[in-house]
């Protein structure tokens, strides 16, 4: 009965988050918390519900707090114009020829993807590469499929989302995540660079070479939004990158707590970038939506954990997970968490998939002798996918913006995402992060 519970809690989760029924982070509190007085009520458990709460939120508060500064620090960056001068050294890079184009597609996307915000992803690499796409007559098709790859690559930095909620559900450090994520983002932006190379010797062999004036290349570089350029900091892009560059190589050396580096770095960037007050209370207002949100959905996860943990439903479930998973494929119940992934993290939310999956996947991991950081590296192979559902609002943005219709991004993409798996999963096996049999 306990384990039935715990389905239908996760399955009643599922529904009302891809239902738009409740907001992640309301599910995440008042579903478990209602699970949890019914059970106390039929005497399926007798807890203390106010102490497993705490107990689960506990075990997320360190994440959460990292996130919630670490998005203030790259959102405030973009304000300031960091990015600006990579975008524009795109399109002085391109120029007219389309292999170039493709190739700066993913090297933008990448160094944008940065920041951890898709729509701003979306927005700045799109604003940059659409107009050099029209002018050469390109297909709108690769940039939205390369933009999308390419950003789900580096999304993968503890800050884009997933990693994190893997994090907190997992109970893993940051930094030994970090040091696992490297090699795997760095095969898969190899991957992606090379099928930039692909598409753009299509594009180059369809279109041929066209020579943009210095005159096109400098009206695609101008910001005409008023309130845009007052926020932009030119004189600082240097200082504002060595912040960056710092706080990322700290964040994958270690010796520093993750909350710390990034409430620091969000001190440094506003006292650097807006040291009137004023201008530090607007920026701080301006950003506060995208941090608080993610922020309260983690904390949210915590709670939704402790519960399910003080309860036993967690163990009750993990139980008849491991008498449905023949013996025989024990051995390859890594590979088979990261294959679930795929579909798991494409048809369902991220927050359905690592708050409500992840804790009973990890129980009967546990139960084959493998570890929680390899369990963490298997369920972020999926993720490889996760940017196609039609669950993820930005991607409409990109679509919007690049005029190209779904199903032909899906088509596509899809199969470059299966390249990404399939990259990630032989890089986490050379380098033992997971092993595909055990």
């Amino acid at each position: 009965m306990i384990a039935f519970m715990g389905y239908a809690l996760i399955v009643i989760f599922m529904f009302v988050i891809m239902r738009k029924k409740m907001s992640p982070f309301i599910g995440l509190v008042f579903l478990p918390l209602l699970w949890a007085i019914i059970g106390q009520v039929f005497n399926l458990w007798q807890i203390d519900i106010g102490q497993a709460a705490m107990d689960g939120l506990g075990t997320t508060s360190s994440t959460g707090i990292m996130l919630f500064f670490a998005i203030y620090m790259f959102t405030i960056m973009i304000d300031a114009g960091l990015f600006d001068p990579l975008s524009n050294a795109m399109i002085r890079f391109a120029k007219g020829d389309p292999l170039k184009v493709a190739l700066a597609t993913v090297a933008l996307t990448a160094a944008v993807s940065l920041n951890g915000d898709g729509t701003a992803t979306m927005i700045i690499v799109c604003t940059a590469m659409v107009p050099i796409y029209k002018k050469l007559n390109m297909s709108m098709l690769n940039l939205a499929v390369l933009t999308m790859t390419s950003h789900s690559i580096v999304n993968l930095l503890p800050w884009g989302g997933p990693t994190a909620r893997a994090i907190a559900v997992m109970g893993v450090e940051t930094n030994d995540v970090m040091r696992g994520l490297v090699p795997m983002m760095v095969a898969g932006l190899i991957y992606m660079f090379i099928i930039a190379w692909i598409f753009g010797l299509q594009e180059r062999k369809a279109l041929g070479v066209v020579n943009l004036s210095e005159q096109e290349m400098q009206a695609m570089m101008v910001i005409d939004d008023p309130e845009t350029l007052e926020l932009r900091r030119p004189k600082n892009v240097w200082i504002n990158l060595i912040i960056v560059l710092v706080a990322i190589a700290l964040l994958v050396e270690g010796s520093v707590p993750s909350a710390i580096i990034f409430m620091l770095g969000t001190v440094i960037t506003l006292l650097v970038n807006y040291p009137n007050p004023k201008d530090q209370k607007a920026r701080i207002d301006s950003n506060a939506s995208e941090a608080n949100q993610v922020v309260m959905t983690v904390f949210g996860a915590g709670i939704f954990m402790g519960i399910l943990n003080a309860t036993g439903m967690s163990d009750a479930i993990a139980t008849s997970l491991i008498t449905i998973i023949p013996e025989s494929l024990s051995g390859f119940y890594g590979l088979i968490v990261a294959i679930i992934s795929a579909p798991g993290t494409y048809f369902l939310h991220n927050d359905a998939f690592y708050y409500g999956m992840m804790p009973i996947l990890s129980e009967a991991g546990y139960a084959y002798g493998f570890t929680p950081l390899q369990l963490t590296f298997a369920s972020l192979i999926g993720q490889s996918f996760h940017l196609f559902s039609p669950l993820v609002p930005f991607s409409y943005v990109l679509l919007g913006l690049t005029g190209v219709e779904w199903g032909d991004w899906q088509k596509k993409g899809l199969v470059v995402s299966l390249g990404i798996f399939i990259v990630y999963v032989i890089t986490a096996a050379i380098f033992g992060l997971l092993p595909i049999f055990q």
